[in-house]
């Protein structure tokens, strides 16, 4: 598996996400990126980001290639995102009592979703949660924390083996 690293942005601009000769633009969370993550910061968090497995829309897409397991999502799947339940940062069935998200989205922006490993071994309250790879929104917005990649180019650091992402300090 392949090691990308995330290039930070020149002038105030757009950083890119470099793995190998391929090198893209990529949207990070509107609170920027930071050392110490916290819930609900918007913060891209800093560290070794490994990519756990893949989920992805089969009614809109077919299985992406990618080095490591793939499934598809259904209506029913959603992350809690909730530091006072027991299942913070993790998968959930729909519904569920907790604070959540949905990640089957009309707004094509978890078509693709790659989770990163952040927080999650061990899991902390609060030190932030649902850290993605996915879609970058189509108006250049940032995202609430995770890193965006145009569909195109999403798919094309996965099928080159994508197997980690380096976000500095």
């Amino acid at each position: 598996m392949s090691r990308a690293y995330l290039e930070p942005a020149a002038d105030a601009g757009v950083p890119f996400l470099r793995l190998g000769s391929l090198r893209f633009p990529a949207r990070v969370g509107a609170g920027g990126i930071r050392v110490h993550k916290e819930e609900g910061d918007g913060a891209t968090p800093v560290g070794i980001l490994p990519l756990r497995r893949i989920l992805y829309r089969a009614d809109r897409l077919p299985p992406p290639r990618c080095a490591v397991p793939r499934e598809p999502i259904s209506p029913k799947d959603g992350w809690c995102d909730d530091p006072t339940h027991r299942d913070y940062n993790r998968p959930v069935a729909l519904p569920h009592p907790g604070r959540h998200e949905e990640l089957w989205r009309d707004d094509r922006l978890y078509d693709v979703v790659g989770v990163l490993g952040w927080n999650d071994d061990p899991v902390v309250p609060g030190r932030g949660s649902a850290i993605f790879l996915h879609v970058a929104p189509p108006d250049g917005a940032p995202t609430a924390g995770c890193i965006g990649l145009a569909l195109d180019a999403l798919l094309q650091v996965l099928a080159a083996g994508l197997g980690e992402i380096v976000v500095p300090g």
